[in-house]
């Protein structure tokens, strides 16, 4: 089987460094390369190995050095365009794992993709068990009127609310097809003391030391509530996703969102 090729940009983030990690073990995977904004060394030593990779904060002239078939990117919104615009344009293929990117972040990566043969999977959450929250929230979103979501992260988390909050919100109103019912005639003695609200999906987040992520989605209708919850332990849970991912990127063309598609949900 041939190996697949991989660079990680950011890869002295918290995330960066489990990924590398778990690149090293896996069979049919190969890190060849990674990136970061300031370098101060030409090639960077990889986890339990003793091997080197090349290490620049120049990604283009790394991906022609490295022939890489995949970039893994958790960095931030602006770095990951920069990084997807360069890499898809050399036909390397994306995988994604950033939250903060707008709609129209989105059809240029499909855009590129399409224009230049190439994959990227892109989800705001790559943890099995939030992909199968969402997926569990739809099926549950036609049932009741009522929904409000719950999402807890820590407090170096730089945006609010989470985008897998979001993911789950505009899955449901999705799959229910029409606004769930949000009261409107509270009065609020503190401003968004009722959280943000998304077509009657009210969002509200938690930021606080010692949590490292986790969501609630709580429906309710006459008598009843349902409620659905994901709680992440460890940065590991969200590396069998990622891995499934590089996998899989190399073999589809243009853009998926989340999860669900590569799970066959």
């Amino acid at each position: 089987m041939e190996l697949i090729r991989v660079v990680i940009n950011g890869a002295l983030g918290r995330m960066g460094q489990e990924i590398t990690r778990a690149i090293v073990r896996e069979s049919g995977l190969k890190a060849v390369g990674a990136v970061e904004n300031e370098v101060s060394q030409q090639y960077l030593p990889l986890a339990d190995t003793v091997d080197l990779v090349p290490f620049s904060s120049d990604l283009g002239s790394l991906l022609k050095k490295c022939h890489a078939d995949v970039v893994v990117d958790f960095t931030n919104a602006e770095a990951s365009m920069t990084a997807a615009r360069i890499a898809i344009k050399q036909g390397v293929n994306m995988v994604i794992g950033t939250t903060g990117l707008s709609d129209e972040n989105l059809e240029e990566i499909e855009r590129l993709c399409r224009v230049n043969g190439v994959g990227a999977v892109v989800a705001p959450n790559f943890s099995l068990g939030a992909t199968l929250l969402i997926h569990l929230s739809k099926l549950a979103a036609g049932f009741f009127d009522h929904v409000e979501i719950i999402e807890m992260h820590h407090d170096q988390k730089a945006d609010v609310p989470s985008g897998t909050a979001v993911a789950t919100a505009q899955a449901m109103l999705q799959a229910r097809g029409k606004s769930f019912v949000h009261p409107e005639d509270i009065e609020e003695m503190r401003s968004s003391a009722r959280g943000g609200q998304l077509d009657g999906v009210a969002i509200h987040s938690l930021r606080l030391p010692g949590v490292m992520s986790g969501q609630e989605v709580i429906l309710s209708g006459p008598g009843e509530t349902l409620t659905l919850s994901h709680n992440a332990i460890s940065r590991v849970c969200y590396l069998p996703g990622i891995i499934l991912a590089i996998k899989t990127v190399t073999k589809r063309k243009g853009l998926s969102r989340g999860l669900d598609g590569l799970l066959e949900l």
